[in-house]
Order: C-alpha cells, then sequence, then structure tokens
C-alpha cells in the first residue's frame, strides 16, 4: 500500500492561490500571486528537497494539473524538479473529458479511484497544491501525512486549504521548525476525530442558558 503525502504553502489566513507567480492564477482578481519567493531560503529548500528525496508520484487536482502542465514541460532540463515531474506519472481527479497531454499523466474519476491507487503497488502519492483534494480525501481517511508552510503574511482573499468544507478531524503534530525569513513548517498525520469538552464542569447560570436559548432561536 502507498502512502499520500500532502504539502501546501498556505498564507497564515489559509490562502493557497498563486504562490508561484504573478500569472500563476489571477481568477477572481486575484493580484497578489508569487508570495512565496519573498520568504525563500535554506530550510524551506531542505524541507522541500526531502519531500522530493523519496521516489514519488504525483496526484493532483485539475486546476494544479493545467498549471504545471503548461509550466514544467517547458522548464530548462537542467530543473531537477521538473526533469522528476516530467518523468513521473501524474494521477489528476477530474470529471472532465479534455485531453491530459502531459506525459504520464492518468485521469481519476473519483474517490473510490484514489483509493483503489492507493492500495496498490508504488511509490508514495505525493499532492502538490490541489487545495480541492483535501477535504475529499480527510474525510475518506486516505491521507498519511502532510506539510504545511505557513508564510508570515495575509491575503485577504484567494483559494484557501481550509474552507467550509473540510472534515472536523485531529490532527497530530510530528515535526516543526520556523525559517529565518518566518515561515512555519509544520508536518501533521491524521488522528482520528476531534476532541471537544469544557474546561470545568460546572452549573450554567442562569444568564448563560438564557444566552444559549436566545443563540439557539437566532441561528
Amino acid at each position: 500500500m502507498r502512502r499520500i503525502i500532502g504539502s501546501a504553502f498556505m498564507s497564515v489566513d489559509g490562502v493557497i492561490q498563486a504562490p508561484g507567480g504573478p500569472h500563476e492564477d489571477e481568477t477572481g482578481g486575484f493580484a497578489y500571486g508569487g508570495w512565496v519567493a519573498p520568504h525563500w531560503d535554506a530550510t524551506l529548500e531542505k524541507h522541500l528537497g526531502a519531500l522530493f528525496a523519496a521516489p514519488y508520484e504525483l496526484l493532483l487536482g485539475y486546476r494544479t494539473y493545467e498549471i504545471f502542465a503548461a509550466y514544467w514541460p517547458y522548464a530548462p532540463a537542467d530543473n531537477p524538479i521538473g526533469a522528476a515531474f516530467n518523468q513521473t506519472a501524474k494521477h489528476v481527479l477530474t470529471h472532465r473529458s479534455t485531453p491530459l497531454g502531459w506525459a504520464n499523466s492518468h485521469r481519476l474519476a473519483d474517490i473510490d479511484a484514489i483509493r483503489a491507487l492507493k492500495a496498490g503497488k508504488g511509490p508514495d502519492l505525493l499532492i502538490q497544491g490541489s487545495g480541492s483534494l483535501y477535504p475529499q480525501l480527510l474525510a475518506a481517511g486516505l491521507i498519511d501525512r502532510f506539510t504545511l508552510m505557513t508564510f508570515p503574511i495575509t491575503l485577504g482573499r484567494g483559494r484557501r486549504l481550509f474552507g467550509d468544507g473540510m472534515p472536523a478531524k485531529g490532527l497530530r503534530l510530528v515535526a516543526q521548525e520556523a525559517s529565518a525569513s518566518g515561515v512555519i513548517v509544520a508536518v501533521y498525520e491524521p488522528a482520528g476525530e476531534v476532541e471537544a469538552r469544557a474546561f470545568a464542569e460546572e452549573p450554567p447560570s442562569a444568564a448563560e442558558l438564557d444566552r444559549r436559548a436566545r443563540w439557539a432561536r437566532e441561528g
């Protein structure tokens, strides 16, 4: 069985749109593309190097696939990430019938297809970008580990990793490091369901009971 390993660049307010460049994804009027480069340093280089060191295949959403397919096949031949991405298998979750023209690209119809792919033999499946995959994969219990690189900025708008569709799940922090430029690199693994409880089990006051009832009425 393979592992599914995710990684994402994220702002403090959860935006993952267009980290790589100004024209990567301008949908919705997003004007801050390229917010990763000003904070790039040796710590991030180290973590990305470790992520790509072991054999892997890519697991992508269609939007990220389109961005990658328009860039990496045309990157300089001596770019090691480009060479690896071009050679490895790309598994793309999409309902579109548009041809997948990037070499070694394969279409996945649904979450069951990802489950079957994970259950088979082969290297780890590495998610890059592809924020739309996480709610489905977390809900299905298919994510084994993911690395969040949180940059010291707020973007205010744009595609977010953690939206209303994200399932409630517990996470275990297994590694963390802060870069010199202020980026927090945190590695998480799933840890079952969310635990919730009060700090103290004291009888609520009449005012508290009234507040609860009022908020329930008001929605």
